[in-house]
C-alpha cells in the first residue's frame, strides 16, 4: 500500500469556506454553522486501509469531544468513478453502521480538498474558535502494518488544548495515508 504524507499546512491558516452536502442526511452543511466554535475537518474515504484502521476510534473520539463543544465534520474526496467505495450512498452506509455522530460530505467537485490543500486520507485540520488553524498531523502513531494501539492520542492532545483555548503543545506530525483519488485532470501541482 503506498502512503502519503499530509502538506502540514502552515499553522493559523483560516478554515476555507465550504458547502457541501451530507452523505446521510442529503442536507447542506457549510463551515458557517461552526462560528464561534472549534471545528475539526476530516478528509476521508471509505476504502483506504489507513482510515479503515482508525475508524471505530475516530467515531468514539466524536462521540466524545462532540458533546464538549468540538464541531467535527468528515469529507471524503475521492472520485468515485474509480472508488465506487467512496460514492455518496456508500459513504452514508459506513456512517449509518459506525454510528457517525457528524456530518460525512461528499466533495464531488474536488474543490474543498484543495482549498484545505489536502494530499491524503485520514487528513486532519483542526481549528480553533477564531477558525486559525492550530492543528493539522496525525491521530495517533498507530498505522495499519504495525502494532501499536488506535488511542487517537495526538488528535486528543490537540483537542484538550483547543477547548480550553490554549496553544497546541508538542511537535505534529503528519498524517500518514492514500493519497486523494484525484478526478483526472483535476490533480492539484502537489499531488
Amino acid at each position: 500500500m503506498a502512503a502519503k504524507t499530509s502538506r502540514m499546512v502552515e499553522l493559523g491558516t483560516k478554515l476555507p469556506e465550504f458547502a457541501l452536502r451530507d452523505a446521510v442526511s442529503g442536507g447542506e452543511v457549510s463551515s458557517g454553522g461552526f462560528v464561534g466554535r472549534p471545528v475539526l475537518v476530516a478528509f476521508m474515504c471509505n476504502h483506504c486501509p489507513f482510515v479503515k484502521h482508525i475508524l471505530e476510534s475516530f467515531a468514539e473520539f466524536a462521540r466524545e469531544y462532540g458533546p464538549k463543544g468540538l464541531g467535527i465534520v468528515a469529507i471524503s474526496p475521492n472520485d468515485p468513478k474509480d472508488y465506487p467505495e467512496d460514492a455518496p450512498e456508500r459513504m452514508a452506509e459506513v456512517a449509518r453502521q459506525r454510528a457517525f455522530t457528524f456530518p460525512y460530505l461528499f466533495d464531488a467537485s474536488q474543490s474543498v480538498a484543495k482549498a484545505f490543500q489536502a494530499a491524503c486520507t485520514p487528513d486532519l485540520f483542526l481549528f480553533d474558535r477564531n477558525h486559525a488553524l492550530a492543528y493539522r498531523g496525525q491521530f495517533d502513531s498507530s498505522r495499519p502494518n504495525n502494532t501499536m494501539a488506535v488511542t487517537g492520542s495526538d488528535l486528543r492532545a490537540a483537542a484538550d488544548a483547543v477547548l480550553l483555548g490554549r496553544e497546541v503543545p508538542g511537535k505534529q506530525t503528519p498524517s500518514v495515508g492514500c493519497s486523494i483519488k484525484w478526478r483526472p485532470g483535476n490533480e492539484p501541482g502537489w499531488a
